[in-house]
């Protein structure tokens, strides 16, 4: 995908989620030093993070390249300077943009006007890079993805939205409890069963958190509250309150199944503490693994060096 964007995760194929898998798994073990030599990457954030600033910066270091953070303040994305004068002023000077902001609309604003790549590391409608790393962390755990159960409990956001896809892409039944009103949008739901039906995965959508995760392999949550909506809260933990993945929930999965969550947790919220903790919680190995996985991905869009195979079984 040299010269593309990444706005959804369904900007990549089946194909094109394998490859980056298998290369961010190769590149976790060898390292791929140098391979964006002088590239350099633009952080637009209108959102703070943990995770998406460290792991891009990281990445960017570990290759070669640097990074160059820009927070709210310093650009002040359609307030001090539009959207599109912003792109077509940082394509001048950096190899790719990744953007971090409330408005989907925005990123793909960034798109149209940018002649570099645009990576979307967030907005209200999708998590790309976050569905990629976790696809890379339930391959790493369970050896496959086709044919796997991935149970979501919980609000039907930006993180659910881009699981879903690739879930769907990737031959991996989807089952999602949200409460009525909180559910997946029908468009991302429908895109979703059209890619299920190619891949033979199963999209299953109940306000029923044990449904959902009577015998999955995965069990994944997020927070009720995202940014941004904090004056819902209150309201929030009132009708998410049956939704908390907690051990009686967690029971009803297979023996063997993991945990997953994007962080940061409300602890004791949408996963109780125990469950977080527990031998079957891989959340930090998630966290990890947006490194790996963005480093596969940059080195992919600016055609960076070949990463030799591990394995002649790739």
């Amino acid at each position: 995908m040299k010269g593309k964007d990444l706005l959804s995760i369904s900007d990549l194929n089946r194909e094109d989620i394998r490859r980056l898998i298998l290369n961010a798994i190769d590149m976790k073990a060898l390292g791929g030093e140098n391979a964006l030599g002088g590239k350099i990457l633009a952080l637009v954030f209108e959102k703070p993070s943990l995770r998406t600033r460290v792991s891009f910066e990281i990445a960017m270091m570990q290759l070669g390249g640097q990074a160059l953070y820009l927070s709210p303040a310093e650009v002040g994305l359609g307030k001090r300077e539009s959207v599109p004068d912003v792109a077509r002023v940082l394509c001048r000077y950096v190899d790719v943009i990744a953007a971090r902001t409330f408005s989907h609309e925005t990123v793909e604003v960034l798109a149209r006007y940018a002649d570099v790549p645009v990576i979307n590391a967030l907005s209200d409608l999708e998590h790309p890079c976050q569905a990629l790393a976790d696809l890379l962390t339930v391959y790493e755990k369970k050896g496959e993805l086709e044919g796997l159960t991935l149970a979501y409990v919980g609000d039907g956001n930006n993180v659910a939205h881009s699981l879903m896809l690739a879930a769907a892409l990737t031959g991996i039944n989807f089952r999602i409890a949200s409460p009525q009103g909180y559910l997946v949008k029908d468009f991302i739901l429908q895109k979703a069963k059209d890619y299920a039906a190619a891949s033979g995965a199963e999209i299953v959508c109940t306000v029923d958190p044990k449904q959902a995760v009577s015998g999955a392999d995965v069990v994944y949550t997020d927070v009720w509250t995202s940014m941004g909506q904090e004056a819902e809260a209150e309201e929030r933990r009132r009708i998410f309150a049956g939704y908390q993945v907690n051990s009686d929930l967690l029971a009803l999965a297979r023996e063997d199944a993991i945990v997953m969550h994007p962080l940061p947790a409300h602890r004791g919220e949408e996963v109780a503490d125990d469950v977080l903790e527990s031998v079957q919680s891989v959340v930090f190995d998630q966290a990890e693994n947006r490194l790996h996985a963005q480093k596969a991905l940059l080195v992919d869009m600016l055609g960076g060096l070949e990463i030799p195979e591990l394995s002649a079984n790739r």
